[in-house]
């Protein structure tokens, strides 16, 4: 994502009555980016309409964005409308993006939670709204595309009745002839409006039974907000325009309200009244108080006030090649100047600011400072990341950063060209900052580098990401899985090393009793009787055991619960020597392959799956099919949910994350924590030594 400073015309300064910060949110492919578009040209900000299918639009101006067609991280924009400014966040819908949802939940007072007309309540529009609640956020509903071939607004409108019962409330729908819309019916204005390329004309309202009976839905969810205004309606009063702001506002603050705006982004018909609707009835981040931690772990309460105490928290950061590090920060209390002294909690340390800007998409201009209730850019602040807080040393605070999704599928990182491993790692490194749901390491068991992340569209961005930003190219593959080998089987075996070359021979002679044990590592014992072995060769001998316990009996992983006792041998007083030792001891420990029984171990996981009740017979039996246990299932703390618990093998995992959401639309998650090691079944640990096998001959 490449973002460029550009001299433009700075927005007016605003105070925090007069911003509202709104982030959109839905289910892929329902038009969320081209409604942000429909705003921006609407209000001014952008000179042209943009076309996500044209690839140049103000939201989606990254590179892999505009060859995908689809938004993959959160894009910033600012507007002003009716003397307000709207800080519009747009968000991708793609859930191996939820990253960018995340993001805006953060930023924002406001979720505006988009669906296509004719579509009922899909899974993206279910989890913004979630994340919207768990916030505490205020919540618009979208319908796009109501001038759409064969759309159906009022089938949607069914749905979310269905689903949120009276808290849905009906503002602007519209009026069909024929299957096309004549006019969008504005109930907060009592009005009705004609459009033709986004400008809008009065028309009187249809004299039509839906019309009047969604009226009265209306007018119902409007007073049910206050009991004076209930009894007024039950009276059969009519309420006046004052009235129905404040009631529908006060209704949106608390959540008992979510106001329904029908329009058509791509024609811009009714978005104006959706941008009306937010200057009047959204709240403003004047009306809300965060609750902050200060150095002695004690909680702040912090009104947005630009003269109160600062504190600004991190919600996204862009590792840009160009610019440098980009930090968007909303302040929450106080002021951000150029010259304003900044302090992180996290590092300990003050931090040394480079511009304040005030991001649009993927331009930026320059700010002369963030107040309370802001967002804006902040560049080249070292060693700051997403989840962090600009307060003073003074009175260090820190704020609850954005909740993102674990990341649930890894894979295995294999640079293309030799020598280019430190670029990638550093690569992966900026990006992770971008990102907070990517993690990776490097596992020290199998020596490869791991790359996880939130799906498989999700990790084929990161390595396009990795090709444009940095130069390094790298190919994914499936991960080895760490298993562990041990013995059965109790065996004494003699080891024995003699070389005679001329001068100094090598000698060491030993006898050890190996057994299973319940000790994970090696335990080495000694049971030698009259000096057959001297003392001192006894360190060499555990070293030369636990040097090929590492190395594995069978496959090459590393032996557990295995006890060596070394009760006899012999010695020679001038050829003998701590290398001799160690060798025979690894002359013995080889035996074990033909001799002690030698098994595989895999590991072994708690899965702990949560997915809708109507997809727990599916998962199950896709749990057993990866030889899974089911230890227990449940309802769920969300609703509609089920748990179920098992005991899986890591081996069998691998597309578990792809699978579930698969099979739930995108509805289920997981945890998955390792338990223990247990003997693989016959076939697969010979599939494993075969594996193993096939490895070793390619290696040479």
């Amino acid at each position: 994502m490449s973002l460029h400073i550009q001299e433009e015309k700075n927005l007016k300064t605003y105070n925090a009555d007069s911003i509202r910060n709104v982030v959109i949110a839905g289910h892929g492919g329902r038009g969320k980016t081209t409604l942000a578009e429909a705003m921006l040209f609407i209000a001014g900000a952008s000179d042209r309409l943009g076309r996500v299918l044209d690839g140049n639009t103000v939201m989606d101006f990254d590179a892999e964005e505009k060859r995908r067609k689809n938004s993959v991280s959160s894009a910033v924009c600012p507007v002003e409308w009716n003397d307000t400014k709207v800080n519009i966040i747009d968000t991708p819908g793609l859930f191996d993006f939820e990253t960018g949802m995340c993001e805006g939940m953060r930023a924002a007072e406001t979720a505006l939670i988009v669906l296509a007309a004719g579509s009922g309540v899909d899974v993206g529009a279910e989890k913004a709204y979630k994340a919207a609640t768990a916030r505490g956020m205020s919540k618009f509903i979208v319908v796009t595309r109501c001038d759409a071939e064969n759309s159906d607004f009022y089938k949607t409108l069914e749905a979310l009745k269905e689903e949120y019962s009276s808290a849905v409330c009906p503002v602007v729908v519209p009026y069909m002839e024929g299957g096309k819309v004549v006019c969008y019916v504005n109930f907060l204005q009592n009005k009705a409006f004609k459009y033709n390329n986004g400008k809008a004309t009065e028309t009187p309202i249809p004299e039509d039974a839906r019309i009047q009976e969604i009226h009265d839905e209306f007018t119902e969810a409007v007073a049910s907000v206050d009991e004076e205004l209930i009894m007024k309606f039950l009276e059969g009063e009519e309420l006046t325009h004052e009235e129905i702001v404040n009631a529908l506002s006060i209704g949106v603050a608390d959540g008992s309200v979510m106001p329904v705006y029908a329009c058509a982004g791509y024609t811009m018909d009714a978005v104006d009244l959706v941008l009306n609707g937010i200057t009047k009835l959204s709240p403003s981040p004047a009306t809300r108080t965060e609750t902050a931690t200060n150095a002695a772990d004690e909680e702040v309460k912090l009104s947005c006030d630009e003269n109160g105490p600062l504190a600004a928290i991190c919600f996204k950061t862009v590792a840009d090649p160009f610019v440098g590090k980009m930090s968007y920060v909303k302040v929450v209390s106080g002021k951000i100047a150029a010259d304003t002294p900044c302090y992180c909690a996290r590092l300990g340390a003050a931090q040394r600011m480079g511009k304040i800007l005030f991001a649009k998409g993927g331009k930026t201009e320059d700010a002369s400072a963030i107040v309370a209730g802001d967002i804006g850019v902040i560049t080249k602040l070292d060693n700051f990341k997403t989840g962090d807080t600009l307060s003073t040393e003074k009175n260090a605070l820190t704020l609850a950063g954005p909740v993102f999704p674990n990341p649930c599928l890894q894979m295995c990182v294999n640079v293309k060209k030799k020598g280019e491993e430190e670029k990638v790692a550093q690569g992966l490194k900026k990006l992770s900052d971008e990102d907070p749901s990517i993690r990776y390491y490097t596992n020290d068991e199998t020596r490869e580098q791991i790359l996880a992340g939130l799906g498989e569209q999700h990790l084929d961005l990161i390595v396009a990401k990795l090709k444009a930003k940095f130069g390094v190219e790298v190919e994914l593959s499936i991960p080895r899985v760490a298993y562990r080998e041990t013995i059965r089987k109790r065996v004494e075996i003699h080891g024995r090393h003699k070389k005679q070359s001329g001068g100094h021979g090598q000698f060491g002679d030993v006898w050890i009793r190996f057994e299973p044990s319940d000790e994970l590592d090696l335990i080495f014992a000694e049971e030698v009787v009259g000096g057959s072995v001297p003392k001192n060769f006894f360190p060499a001998v555990e070293k030369g055991l636990r040097d090929c316990v590492t190395r594995g009996i069978v496959a090459g992983y590393p032996v557990v619960n295995i006890k060596a006792t070394l009760y006899d041998g012999s010695y020679h007083p001038v050829d003998s020597s701590e290398m001799a030792f160690k060798t025979a001891a690894s002359l013995a420990f080889k035996q074990l392959k033909d001799t002690a029984n030698p098994a595989i171990l895999e590991p072994i996981g708690t899965l702990k799956a949560y997915m809708p009740d109507d997809n727990l017979g599916d998962i199950m039996g896709d749990i057993t099919k990866r030889r899974g246990r089911v230890l227990g299932m449940g309802p769920a703390d969300e609703p509609k949910m089920q748990m179920l618990e098992a005991e899986v093998p890591m081996a069998e995992m691998g597309d578990f994350s792809t699978t579930l959401r698969s099979v739930t639309a995108g509805r289920g998650h997981f945890t998955l924590e390792f338990a223990r090691y247990e003997e693989a079944p016959a076939n697969v640990a010979q599939k494993v030594i075969e594996e193993s096998s096939m490895a070793d001959d390619d290696e040479d």
